[in-house]
């Protein structure tokens, strides 16, 4: 009996523990039941809420907005710088340089002795024209005393022939005499201003030893030094150039054939150059030359620009990058440039080929053409061609004039070659 109660006690508790682990496993099932229910619904909650507050798909066009400000129409070209006035410095005779008294950056003013040539030579030869010269003198006034003698023994022998005591023969003779002396007079004067000529030759030569500034300046080349000999036979030779004010300098500017009809005397110009980055030195157009020039079948005029130069930090022969203001529009509606640029695709057929456009019409000059969205649908948009009335560009703005176009407004400059890849990729990207 004892056993019987020992094994119904036993078969009891493990139907107990039965019970207990199908209870256990009940509630293990509903617990992950609701983990998993719970991540579900957090999943689609952000899925829901990206979907809700995901931006819209990107547009097919790219736009820009129109602004209110300056265009300032211009035109570039490189040029060197010069001097306003600059004079070469040479010399008129041969010689030696005895004496250089200026060198490079010298100031001098005019008249002012810079070189000096040997002038032993010429000094000589003023000497021996001014010996001749005296001596063609005492010539003369022999001359003139034996023309006075002549002249009284002519003046005798007429008497005497009047008064029948000398011949004919003895008049003759004497009025011949006279004659030769008033021809020797003559000639003695000739011979005198032919020698004051080259006297006057030979001091002009002996002043030309001594070379003397003929401006006010600065000296910015010397290609002397003393003891060199200098030839003036056949070019007289630049010894020296001198600048005359560096405060104001001139750009020698090469303009293109494209571009020389914008230009006018007295448009303002600015000039930069490499060793003053970031500074802009004023100036203003004062010619435009007729003259061509052409290189390697390239046409230029040449434009003359003076620039101020107070701190004289330009330097002659430096290169300068102009730009001239051709043209100014203060405050007016601009547009961009790449919306002057822009062209519509082609639609695509069936076969994904663009189909062929007709070509649009033509438009009178300072007409353009645009376009804006007409559809915002995102996505979806449309654009519709619109005519505009336009004025001078900067290169990246141009300005709209009769107030076609408002400031603010969108148009387009650009689009997407492939919208739908663009959203697909869009699409990922969100998920």
């Amino acid at each position: 009996m004892v056993e019987s109660g020992s094994q119904a006690a036993a078969q009891r508790t493990r139907e107990l523990e039965r019970d207990l682990s199908r209870v256990e496993g009940k509630g293990r099932w509903v617990r992950r039941s609701a983990i998993l229910l719970g991540v579900v619904l957090i999943v689609a909650a952000v899925v829901a809420w990206r979907i809700k507050h995901r931006p819209p798909p990107p547009s097919k066009y790219v736009l820009q907005k129109t602004t209110t400000g300056d265009v300032i129409e211009t035109v570039q070209s490189t040029g060197t710088v010069q001097p306003l006035t600059q004079v070469q410095v040479g010399a008129q005779v041969s010689g030696r340089v005895v004496k250089v008294y200026v060198d490079f950056n010298s100031e001098v003013k005019q008249g002012d002795l810079i070189a000096e040539i040997d002038p032993t030579l010429l000094g000589a030869q003023v000497a021996q024209t001014d010996a001749q010269l005296r001596a063609a003198q005492a010539s003369l006034a022999r001359s003139d005393a034996q023309l006075r003698t002549s002249k009284v023994a002519l003046d005798r022998t007429r008497n005497l022939f009047a008064e029948r005591l000398a011949s004919q023969a003895d008049v003759d003779s004497a009025q011949g005499d006279y004659d030769a002396q008033v021809a020797a007079v003559a000639a003695a004067k000739a011979t005198i201003s032919q020698i004051n000529a080259e006297l006057s030759y030979s001091r002009t030569n002996l002043a030309y030893t001594k070379i003397f500034a003929p401006i006010d300046g600065v000296v910015i080349s010397r290609n002397v030094d003393p003891g060199q000999t200098v030839a003036a036979s056949f070019q007289a030779p630049t010894l020296f150039v001198i600048a005359q004010d560096l405060s104001k300098m001139r750009v020698m500017a090469e303009i293109d054939e494209a571009d020389v009809g914008k230009l006018q005397e007295g448009m303002k110009a600015e000039a930069t150059v490499d060793a003053f980055p970031g500074i802009e030195f004023e100036g203003k157009v004062v010619q435009v030359r007729y003259s061509p020039n052409t290189s390697q079948g390239v046409v230029t005029y040449s434009a003359v620009i003076d620039v101020d130069n107070p701190e004289k930090k330009l330097r002659p022969g430096m290169t300068a990058l102009v730009t001239v203001r051709t043209h100014e529009a203060k405050g007016v509606v601009r547009l961009p440039n790449a919306a002057l640029r822009y062209k519509p695709s082609a639609p695509k057929g069936q076969d994904g080929k663009p189909i062929p456009q007709p070509p649009l019409p033509a438009l009178d000059h300072g007409k353009a053409r645009i376009y804006q969205l007409s559809d915002t649908t995102p996505g979806a948009e449309k654009i519709a061609e619109k005519i505009v009335e336009i004025g001078i560009t900067d290169g990246i703005n141009t300005e709209v004039r009769g107030g076609s176009l408002a400031a603010g407004q969108d148009v387009v400059v650009d689009e997407v070659e492939d919208a739908n890849a663009a959203d697909s990729q869009h699409r990922r990207n969100m998920f």
